[in-house]
């Protein structure tokens, strides 16, 4: 099952099944959609979040793993967290190494000041209560540690913003049934991103959650962003 339309109160059950329906070839999909474009997005979040040895890392929604891998491969302790099981499990099948950890974004199983930095990508929208979830991870950073989020955003390049919403939007779930296990899923997703707010937004939202230095860079044009924050000391 796959919820109807992004527009509506998102249940965590469904958004969850829904993951677990698509982990198999989720990386895939995804790499398809984006003609390829989401690894140089991983790659911007990645030199953005700037984990070094010694630090600890948290990737929330981190779904198989593909975000926290290079973490790892740094020698960055790092804890991979998602709240579908589905992909948790496809995840460790790739990369037993790793700490998977099932974990839902508005109730953390981790202490308070637990973590150097928080990272998400492509996750805060499938959020029942993103408030909350932006002040949950608040709690579990150190203080003067990082907040650093990647979503999708409002482009802002004049006739993007057309194109994108019009087009590549409009034709997601045509090209997701061919390529995902669960077609219907990618109408979610879609709508997900037509309904998420602009960057200013998300900014305000992160700041009343407590955050400080709060900050954006648009990536493509501003189909994607990275919002950049800290936790006071």
């Amino acid at each position: 099952m796959s919820p109807s339309r992004a527009s509506l109160q998102k249940k965590p059950r469904e958004v969850a099944a829904m993951f677990d329906d698509v982990a198999r070839r989720y990386d895939l999909t995804n790499a398809v959609l984006t003609g390829g474009i989401d690894h140089l997005w991983r790659r911007a979040v990645t030199k953005a979040v700037g984990a070094a040895p010694g630090e600890r890392v948290l990737d929330i929604a981190a779904g198989t793993g593909t975000s926290s891998e290079p973490y790892a491969d740094a020698g960055v302790e790092v804890v991979p967290a998602d709240f579908s099981i589905g992909m948790l499990r496809e995840g460790y099948r790739r990369r037993p190494d790793l700490p998977f950890t099932a974990a839902d974004a508005t109730r953390l199983p981790f202490a308070d000041d637990s973590f150097d930095v928080v990272t998400m990508s492509f996750g805060l929208r499938n959020v029942e209560d993103v408030d909350a979830a932006l002040r949950e991870f608040l709690r579990v950073t150190r203080p003067g540690g990082r907040l650093v989020v990647c979503e999708f955003s409002t482009p802002v390049v004049p006739g993007l913003r057309e194109v994108y919403g019009k087009g590549v939007l409009k034709v997601l779930p045509a090209v997701a049934r061919r390529t995902s296990s669960n077609p219907d899923a990618y109408v979610y997703l879609s709508e997900s991103i037509e309904a998420w707010p602009a960057q200013e937004e998300l900014g305000r939202s992160v700041r009343a959650a407590g955050w400080t230095q709060v900050r954006w860079r648009n990536l493509t044009g501003g189909i994607a962003a990275i919002h950049h924050a800290v936790k006071a000391h």
